[in-house]
């Protein structure tokens, strides 16, 4: 009986890897989406389908360190916002989130 239950995990193995995001993140994105998009169903339905399309483009330890580094940008830092904002490496991570988020965009808000 337990092997029926493997069998779905056998046939999409790319499956589990696409949605490795913790609900507590998927959750905030949607929140936050859902917020600048007028706090509507379609809304909800659009934000939703944009954090999977993420996470089918982006593991979450890209995507983890691109929104911290984005919100630290954002904080008032000062000089020290510098750290987050210069290395090519921050920048890297942000293009990337940005690339994702253009894509679910273009497949979830039609």
């Amino acid at each position: 009986m337990t092997r029926w239950l493997l069998l779905p995990a056998l046939l999409l193995p790319g499956l589990a890897a696409a949605h490795d995001y913790p609900t507590v993140a998927r959750a905030d994105y949607v929140l936050g989406c859902m917020a600048a998009n007028g706090n509507t169903r379609l809304a909800l339905e659009r934000c939703a389908c944009a954090i999977d399309a993420i996470a089918g483009q982006l593991p979450y330890d890209r995507y983890e360190a691109a929104d911290t580094i984005l919100r630290m940008q954002a904080g008032n830092l000062g000089e020290r916002a510098g750290a987050f904002r210069d290395p090519p490496q921050a920048r890297a991570e942000v293009e990337a989130l940005q690339r994702a988020q253009a894509e679910a965009t273009l497949r979830c808000f039609p």
